[in-house]
């Protein structure tokens, strides 16, 4: 098998049972340390990896005037309207959000990028939302707004080029956190979902070598659960044939995902073993016994940080998370990274870079069909000649824009900032070099983990976890 073809894409049906018979010749190459077995724990002084990823804010909309890395620049950057007056960046006079705007659709991301002048930040508002206020795209909140992200960001070492990993919204990016690959998904549409990416998810490498994970989040355990017995097929064509019956059910339906682990189909038997609610994330971070690999969502309804949601109660429960984390006995091998999954359509001016293309499944979109029926048919497997409408705009081979992101950890590099290029997967990297493990796909074969930001050499300069300035609203749970 050659390199190129370990990431060729697979027919639907053979896919999970080839994926069982991956060359174990080419894996044991492609190791950090091919001559120890995957699974070996390189980095013993960290125990525990937690993943917070929250929604939908560039670097510059959230950290630009803190004077710390490459923030906005002055005079403050500008972009037009369709009739040429400027917009320039400014600061928003409240931390609630307009709802819908700005965007981070991939057509509108695409438009914003406007081949790497970013400048279509304003446009890109005018065009999904004539009678909307196009500014809130230029909008940037400031210390005085988020105070414990204020703290955070001038106490633990911060990657001021840590970019979203394609130019495109939530599902996307949360699918390349989660497997380097959105194995062609642009959008943020739950009926997508049922595929699974031939190389699968790093949760395959973790249950493989009997390394532990678990994704906390904000569902009832039942209704996960629920969704796993009805099973996955049945409930994308009952999703598909709703909402081509019924519009307005749409927003209803992409709030049903409240699981990044669940962004590809886990099944029952992973979604019992290993999903659980925040308040067990609470408990265990308290008793000190949280588990080799954490992704922790947050309540995407109330605290991701999405728009039309106040600001302040995000900063609230990632606060919760962060203290947690510091204040339990697990504090001296822990490692938490802190991010976003992309920009929001907010404005950020550094123009995101050319990047590793994952694998050969090309961009598109399930939207469109001539009807309920064809689509029902089309997406439960029983019309395989139909398929998916190719995107025509973009391909992952660059990045999307920079995101907030911080490392914080006992061993973590006080008052640093790393300019090393990183993207999503480079969280997949971080795991996979201490554990180990062969990449996935291409993309995270060739990214940088954030090694960088901690010293692990020194003594734990953070040992004794730091007190921060407290959110203007705390997350109780």
């Amino acid at each position: 098998m050659s390199g190129t073809d370990l990431w060729r894409p697979l027919d639907r049906m053979s896919g999970r049972r080839r994926l069982r018979h991956r060359d174990a010749g080419r894996d044991q190459e492609m190791l950090p340390d091919p001559s120890l077995l995957p699974g070996t724990d390189r980095i013993p002084q960290i125990r525990h990896i937690v993943l917070l990823m929250m929604e939908n804010h560039s670097f510059d909309n959230y950290l630009g005037t803190l004077g710390r890395g490459d923030g906005l620049p002055s005079p403050a950057p500008v972009n037009r309207r369709r009739d040429g007056s400027p917009v320039p960046a400014h600061p928003f006079a409240t931390t609630m959000q307009s709802e819908h705007v700005p965007s981070q659709s991939w057509p509108s991301s695409h438009l914003q990028f406007d081949q790497g002048r970013n400048d279509g930040f304003v446009t890109s508002v005018e065009d999904i939302a004539p009678n909307a206020d196009a500014s809130v795209a230029m909008g940037y909140w400031t210390a005085a707004d988020l105070p414990f992200y204020a703290g955070l960001v001038r106490t633990f070492p911060l990657a001021d080029r840590w970019f979203s990993s394609c130019l495109g919204p939530t599902f996307p990016n949360r699918r390349f956190l989660i497997a380097a690959t959105a194995h062609g998904l642009i959008d943020d549409e739950i009926a997508s979902i049922i595929d699974y990416p031939r190389t699968g998810t790093i949760f395959d490498l973790l249950n493989r070598h009997g390394i532990g994970w678990i994704n906390y989040h904000h569902v009832p355990g039942l209704h996960l659960i629920g969704k796993r017995l009805a099973g996955v097929r049945v409930v994308r064509a009952l999703t598909l044939l709703a909402r081509q019956l019924l519009p307005g059910i749409e927003a209803h339906v992409r709030g049903e995902l409240q699981c990044t682990a669940n962004l590809y189909p886990l099944g029952l038997a992973r979604t019992i073993g290993h999903i659980r609610h925040t308040d067990r994330f609470f408990h265990h971070a308290a008793a000190g016994t949280l588990p080799p690999v954490s992704i922790v969502d947050p309540d995407f309804e109330v605290s991701s940080e999405e728009n039309p949601q106040d600001i302040r109660l995000g900063e609230g429960f990632a606060a919760a998370v962060i203290n947690a984390v510091m204040r339990g006995p697990g504090w001296p091998h822990t490692l938490l990274i802190w991010l976003y999954d992309e920009h929001g359509g907010y404005y950020d001016h550094v123009p995101p870079p050319p990047a590793v293309e994952p694998d050969h499944v090309l961009p598109h979109s399930l939207r469109g069909g001539t009807g309920p029926l064809r689509w029902l048919v089309k997406h439960t497997g029983l019309w395989p000649g139909l398929r998916a409408l190719h995107s025509h705009d973009g391909r992952y081979d660059r990045y999307g824009f920079r995101v907030p992101a911080v490392v914080v950890c006992p061993y973590a590099k006080p008052d640093y900032v790393s300019s090393t290029p990183f993207d999503h997967t480079s969280a997949l990297r971080l795991i996979e070099e201490k554990w180990n493990l062969p990449p996935l796909t291409r993309r995270d074969a060739s990214a940088t983990a954030p090694w960088d930001l901690i010293d692990l050499s020194a003594v734990p300069p953070f040992l004794n976890p730091p007190t921060l300035p407290s959110p203007t609203i705390p997350w109780h749970h």
